[in-house]
């Protein structure tokens, strides 16, 4: 069976399987406290551009979000998010356990009725975002405080310079923090209708993170917090939350490991472009897309005979029930996956 279901499903790219073997036996402080760890950090700032951030590494994504959205805001305020959001739909209401609704439209929602209208495509605007503040007037409502992206978004898609202009002026006009979701930050920074480097991109949120899960690593996400009103105590969320880690030099190991000589946008752009290879092959095979493919997820409908020979020979994901095009379904591709495995999956078109 070729794997097209998501793209942490192999254990880690070979230069951090041999970072790990070179630490064995060696002695660390815990909790992320020794020199690997301390040097991943500083990487990350060098990386990103960030030099006085707090970098937090994480296990994963979802822990990050929930401990993050939990730490920055007060028990009555509220995140703002694309109804397609990982935090909306993926996270088992990690975030609504802390106390914190999520207020969503229909502006990244999947449905029959925006897929004509072309608007799927997983993102918030600015005016999405203004509509919403003005709509929470009084004591009687939880209060609007954080708007959170994905980059790129659950539909694969990227934001652009203008777009992330947009929305940090909104969130500057109301008092509300940016937070992204960078669990394939990586794949939006190497896409090709990205219009920014990473730099660029990490002056616009007040905190976001590096994903790592999703590009290579065994497990880890590096959380990066700009805004110096959101720094404090963080630590002390994470210990109680359950997430800072004993071991904590092994996310370290691995950060510094991936971010040595362009290994990490090596392999998203690796991911990226099998992505555009499969795009192109379904294209002249005349298969409808619900979304243009910016990154390594790609979305297209299977009609039920082509759906059923595909779950034969092919792992990926359903994206939603039988459509009058067919059945929505995802491929993702990963630093790992291959030309012969794209052409193999194109041959059952």
């Amino acid at each position: 069976m070729i794997n097209l279901l998501n793209d942490y499903n192999t254990t880690a790219h070979p230069r951090i399987i041999e970072a790990l073997k070179e630490a064995e036996g060696q002695r660390y402080i815990g909790y992320g406290l020794d020199p690997a760890t301390t040097e991943a950090a500083d990487a990350v700032r060098k990386l990103t551009g960030r030099e006085n951030a707090d970098v937090h590494f994480m296990i994963g994504g979802t822990f990050t979000n929930l401990t993050a959205i939990s730490a920055f805001l007060r028990p009555h305020e509220a995140v703002i998010a694309p109804a397609s959001a990982h935090i909306n739909v993926h996270e088992t209401g990690a975030i609504e356990l802390t106390g914190h609704k999520i207020l969503t439209g229909d502006f990244g929602a999947f449905s029959p009725r925006e897929t004509l209208r072309g608007k799927v495509n997983g993102k918030i605007r600015a005016e999405e975002v203004s509509a919403i503040v003005r709509a929470h007037t009084d004591e009687h409502m939880v209060r609007p405080k954080m708007v959170l992206i994905s980059q790129t978004s659950e539909m694969g898609t990227v934001y652009t310079r203008a777009e992330l202009t947009a929305l940090r002026e909104v969130c500057d006009e109301f008092g509300l923090y940016l937070y992204a979701d960078g669990a394939r930050l990586g794949a939006a920074i190497s896409s090709g209708v990205c219009d920014m480097t990473i730099t660029e991109f990490a002056a616009y949120p007040d905190a976001f993170y590096v994903g790592g899960t999703k590009n290579g690593l065994l497990f880890g996400e590096a959380l990066v917090i700009n805004n110096p009103a959101l720094m404090a105590d963080f630590r002390f969320y994470t210990k109680q939350r359950g997430g800072l880690l004993a071991k904590g030099f092994l996310l370290g190991l691995q950060f510094r490991a991936i971010l040595e000589g362009g290994l990490y946008f090596e392999l998203a752009k690796r991911a990226n472009e099998m992505a555009g290879l499969l795009t192109d092959g379904l294209k002249k095979a005349g298969v409808c897309f619900l979304t243009e493919t910016e990154s390594n997820q790609v979305f297209l409908y299977a009609d039920a005979e082509t759906l059923k020979r595909l779950e034969e020979n092919i792992l990926f994901e359903r994206w939603g029930g039988e459509e009058e095009k067919g059945t929505p379904i995802r491929f993702v591709t990963s630093w790992q996956t291959t030309p012969e495995e794209v052409l193999a999956v194109l041959g059952l078109f």
